[in-house]
């Protein structure tokens, strides 16, 4: 018996109520145990699922190529992130082809290890090489910073009882062309960004064929940064947005100095409109514990009201829920998909970035899987507003994955080894990414993701 052609959809509100087609009475019975046995299964997952931990269920259709996504239940945890695979064959019986069939099969692709090259049957190379990609800030170039100790690059994530596929940047044009992709948010989205433009600059032949439409000194002013993929007719954006809700200069009397506020209740606006992106990942989170955003007093705004003391995690709902609203008013989720991405790990020791902390001297990812630290505060709040919300958003929950890796920070080698910009190495970088590095790993998952999704078009249409 083929399987029904129409979509299997199980709704969030009702996840053991399932809508199919009617069939012919000579099937009923293989139906009513196929259904049955498929009711035990998600039954199954649901017990296994730690009563405790905060779920998020979200259905998301997605605009790619032209075609419309099928509507699939993805179940997104702080904790355990269920299969997509599995929560796929529910949804969708004739998903599973054999191209996608050892893509993510049955598990968490954020619940992982790093495996070194030298361990890995693949014995894969970064996806592009040190002092290879000319786009790279200098905060990010640890190689042109001096930095000899290169094992960090040489790591890649593996999930647990799953593979996922090497990144191959030809393919993922392919799949962007036409296409604009939009990173929204601080300086850990910005590494996020230049490591995927680097990524996929690398597979081109021609590395003429890729420019940047804003230079360095537009974007101090703009916020805004975009690199071109002639060939392809796409764009890889990135948009300054550390709060994603408007820094604000207040007016104030002539004898007084004006104030800076953040305005919970205004997204922050833009010089490039990017609502109608085909792809926007968001972040936000390391700018709010901040001295002056944790401090609370005299900064934070809704109205004309400014607050004299507010927390910052009631704060950070507020713009949260500003950010989530203005999504749902102005992102049409037929067209662009919505990702998140989660609190990227730091690693200071001996106090903060302005207190002595330090990272230098880390050789090797953290390998005890006890190790993690407790959960940001930042992303528990991201992830109900989240669930709260009209529109469909995947959440890339990379903590964990980041959380083990000590070894992979630009430490004292994140400006020039010589020059003007020396003495600041005296303070280290133990938030933000070498490059290539940990990043890189982050754009994999991007690509498992939208190549699963880009698959499953072929397979729906069967």
């Amino acid at each position: 018996m083929a399987w029904p052609k129409k979509t299997w959809l199980i709704k969030p509100e009702s996840a053991r109520t399932l809508q199919l087609p009617l069939p012919c009475p000579r099937t009923h019975i293989i139906l009513f145990t196929i259904t049955f046995s498929l009711l035990l299964l998600a039954s199954s997952s649901y017990t296994n699922t730690n009563t405790n931990t905060k779920t998020l269920v979200s259905l998301f259709p997605f605009s790619f190529n032209h075609y419309r996504f099928p509507r699939s239940l993805l179940i997104f945890s702080r904790t355990t992130f269920p299969s997509i695979t599995a929560a796929q064959r529910r949804t969708h019986p004739n998903f599973i082809t054999h191209v996608s069939r050892d893509l993510l099969a049955s598990c968490d692709i954020f619940d992982g290890t790093w495996v070194h090259h030298d361990h890995d049957h693949d014995n894969e190379e970064p996806l592009y090489q040190h002092g290879s990609c000319p786009f790279l800030d200098d905060a990010f170039n640890c190689f042109k910073n001096g930095r000899s100790d290169l094992a960090f690059a040489k790591y890649r994530w593996k999930p647990h009882g799953c593979h996922i596929p090497r990144f191959d940047g030809l393919k993922m044009l392919g799949m962007l062309r036409g296409k604009r992709v939009v990173f929204v948010g601080d300086s850990l989205n910005r590494n996020m960004w230049q490591s995927l433009v680097c990524a996929l600059r690398a597979s081109l032949k021609d590395k003429s064929k890729i420019y940047q439409v804003s230079r360095r000194r537009e974007f101090r002013t703009q916020g805004f940064s975009s690199f071109k993929f002639r060939d392809y007719g796409c764009s890889i954006d990135f948009v300054k947005s550390p709060f994603l809700v408007q820094e604000w200069k207040m007016s104030s009397k002539s004898s007084v100095p004006q104030r800076e506020t953040l305005k919970l209740d205004m997204i922050q606006a833009s010089k490039s409109q990017y609502h109608d992106a085909d792809i926007i990942i968001f972040n936000t989170g390391h700018w709010w514990n901040h001295h002056k955003t944790r401090n609370g007093r005299d900064y934070f705004q809704e109205g004309n009201h400014v607050y004299k003391r507010l927390e910052v995690s009631e704060a950070l709902r507020k713009a949260l829920d500003t950010w989530a609203k203005w999504v749902d008013s102005n992102v049409d989720s037929n067209r662009t998909r919505v990702f998140f991405t989660g609190f990227s790990a730091s690693h200071y020791r001996g106090g903060q970035w302005n207190s002595g902390g330090k990272c230098d001297g880390e050789r090797e990812p953290i390998t005890n899987e006890s190790y993690p630290a407790a959960y940001p505060w930042t992303m528990s709040i991201a992830e109900s507003v989240i669930a709260d919300m009209k529109t469909p958003v995947f959440y890339l929950n990379i903590t964990k994955m980041t959380d083990y890796r000590k070894d992979g920070h630009p430490s004292i080698y994140r400006e020039e080894a010589s020059g003007i910009n020396k003495e600041l190495r005296l303070v280290q970088d133990c938030s933000h990414w070498c490059l290539p590095g940990i990043p890189d790993s982050w754009n994999e998952l991007l690509y498992a993701t939208l190549l699963l999704a880009h698959n499953n078009i072929l397979t729906t249409q069967l």
